[in-house]
């Protein structure tokens, strides 16, 4: 079995951040990141060359598919802001009507504007997060 396209890298966070193009997003995207320094006490990571990532577990798909990866990330995309969260939504319904203007897919929380959204219940649903994540819990 392959390897995962995006892996942990050496890049530098900052130095990232500071090449995404459009202000509101830049800013956006360093405000999620300290907010998730906040609540998993972690230092992000670099995974592949656009992903921020807190954390890393193993997984194993009933398939024999493993891997590591992050437990709780962000993109700064050039549409919105991309959020990772590896367990996925369904213990997070009862936040979502509260958090703002969003869409989702499996595992991504997608937002335009930060402004625009509940901080505090976006941290609320990072700790979930973060916590589901340490006892293994993801979304395969």
């Amino acid at each position: 079995m392959g390897e995962n396209k995006t892996q942990k890298t050496d890049a530098d966070v900052e130095a990232f951040l500071a090449t995404v193009e459009h202000d509101t997003r830049r800013k956006d995207a360093r405000r999620v990141c300290e907010l998730m320094r906040e609540v998993t006490g972690e230092e992000p990571s670099m995974w592949g060359d656009a992903i921020i990532g807190f954390g890393d577990y193993e997984y194993r798909y009933a398939s024999g598919r493993e891997g590591n990866w992050f437990r709780v990330g962000l993109s700064p995309r050039k549409q919105n802001l991309t959020v990772y969260f590896m367990d996925g939504f369904d213990r997070h319904r009862d936040l979502l009507a509260d958090l703002g203007p969003h869409k989702t897919s499996v595992s991504c929380l997608y937002v335009t504007r930060l402004e625009r959204i509940d901080e505090a219940v976006l941290v609320e649903m990072i700790r979930r997060s973060w916590e589901a994540g340490a006892m293994g819990e993801s979304t395969d």
